[in-house]
This record gives structure tokens, C-alpha cells and sequence, in this order.
């Protein structure tokens, strides 16, 4: 049997906002939050919290959620995922759901599934959204071009393409959503860091660069991801509208 499974790596440090996961927002904690948007997805059968920390393991079980321990030493979310997996020969999909994502949409989510399911040379998917040629040059915001069938051609923090002539093409910025064949996730986290991922610290161009195709799809909202303080009170300013 098959399986596809939704795994959202959770750790507790973080640079900018200490402890983000377990923050509650109406009562209730930011990755669980998360957990739910994963659950409202159509196409997943399973949902699983990959976490180093007793805290966000006990927070996960305390509603009623999927958690599993992993290594301290992983150093990032795929290798993390990678473990995770490997405990389970059952799971042949797999979506890479930030933590800190609590607006995502469950549509958004089988979109991911979908791709990477139905296209046989596709190793990856993920999502874009179309942005100004002004908000793409954020360094902040990744960028993508792609080529005609949707397939990733490079990402990057810089402005891309550059404008030699104006308006002749469309800007992408990137979403940080993921989802794998299960034998490319294992391939891309077992190849030494690429050239290009080192220089824009971005892994997914570990990928490209060793020939993997990425298929993206084009959504039309912007993700609310929580970084800081201000990132966490927007959020709870979009909850609190929603429950008024």
C-alpha cells in the first residue's frame, strides 16, 4: 500500500521568534493551526509532525495530532522529513508543510499531491504566485522562472528575469511548500550541497542542479508565513476579523 503523508518539520529555536510553534493564537497553538489547514487537505492520508522537541511533541498529542521525535542534528526540514520516512516504507508522497504556515490553504496542498502524482517526471512540486517587478526585488522574496510547461528553470533571491526590456515578462515569486516522490526527497537529501544552493543558500537549486524537474503551479494568494513579532501580530489581526 501507498501512502502520501503531509509531514510538517517543528523545532522550538528560532533566530527571530523563540518558540514560534507553540505560540497560541485564540487558544490555540501555531502548528496546530497548521495541523488543521493539513488535515482539511483531500488527497493526504496521513499528517505527521516531525520534531526535536519534547515541547511541540507533547502540544501535538495534547489536540489530538500525529507526532514523531527526531534528531537534534538535522540541519534542515528535509533531512528531518528524510528520518521520518524512513520509518515508514508505506509512504511514497510526501508534502513538506512549514510550521509556520497557519493560513495555508488545504486546496493549495492537494495541488502540491496532485503534481507530483500525476506527472510521471516530475521528482518535486511545488507553488508560485505571480508578483510585481517591484515586490521582486526583495532579496527577502525567492523568485522563479519557469519554462513553458509550468517546470522550474532557477530560483533565485535576486530579480529574475532581468529587465533588459520592460514588461515582456511575467515575476514569480516562490512559495515554500514541497512535495516529493519519495526516491527524489531520499536522492536530494543524501547529494553533497550544490554551487548555486550554496551561493543563494536555497536547496532547492540542489535539485535543479542535479538535473531534477520541479513543477510549480501558479496560486493567487499570499501566504501569511510567521517569522517576527509583526508577522504573528498580522496573523492575529486576520484571525480576530475572521471570528468578529
Amino acid at each position: 500500500m501507498t501512502n502520501t503523508a503531509i509531514i510538517i518539520p517543528a523545532r522550538y529555536g528560532s533566530s527571530r521568534l523563540e518558540g514560534k510553534p507553540l505560540i497560541k493564537v485564540e487558544g490555540k497553538p501555531i502548528i496546530q493551526w497548521v495541523y488543521e489547514k493539513a488535515q482539511q487537505a483531500k488527497f493526504a492520508d496521513i499528517i505527521i509532525v516531525a520534531t526535536d522537541d519534547d515541547r511541540i511533541f507533547s502540544a501535538v498529542k495534547a489536540f489530538g495530532g500525529n507526532a514523531e521525535m527526531t534528531s537534534v542534528n538535522h540541519k534542515c526540514g528535509s533531512d528531518r522529513i528524510k528520518e521520518v520516512i524512513m520509518r515508514h516504507p508505506e509512504i511514497e508522497y510526501i508534502v513538506n508543510l512549514q510550521g509556520d504556515e497557519p493560513l495555508i490553504k488545504p486546496s493549495a496542498i492537494d495541488e502540491v499531491i496532485k503534481n507530483v502524482k500525476d506527472d510521471i517526471s516530475t521528482d518535486i512540486s511545488t507553488l508560485i504566485r505571480k508578483i510585481t517587478p517591484q515586490e521582486a526585488e526583495n532579496p527577502n522574496l525567492v523568485k522563479c522562472v519557469i519554462d513553458n510547461s509550468g517546470f522550474a528553470m532557477y530560483f533565485s533571491r535576486s530579480k529574475i528575469p532581468f529587465e533588459r526590456n520592460t514588461d515582456k515578462a511575467d515575476f514569480y515569486g516562490h512559495l515554500g511548500i514541497y512535495g516529493y516522490k519519495r526516491s527524489a526527497l531520499i536522492k536530494m537529501t543524501e547529494l553533497p550541497q550544490s554551487t548555486y544552493e550554496q551561493a543563494e543558500s536555497l536547496e532547492q537549486l540542489r535539485a535543479l542542479q542535479n538535473g531534477m524537474k520541479i513543477k510549480t503551479s501558479i496560486v493567487n494568494f499570499i501566504p501569511v508565513g510567521i517569522d517576527t513579532t509583526e508577522d504573528l501580530e498580522k496573523f492575529k489581526n486576520i484571525i480576530s476579523a475572521k471570528v468578529v
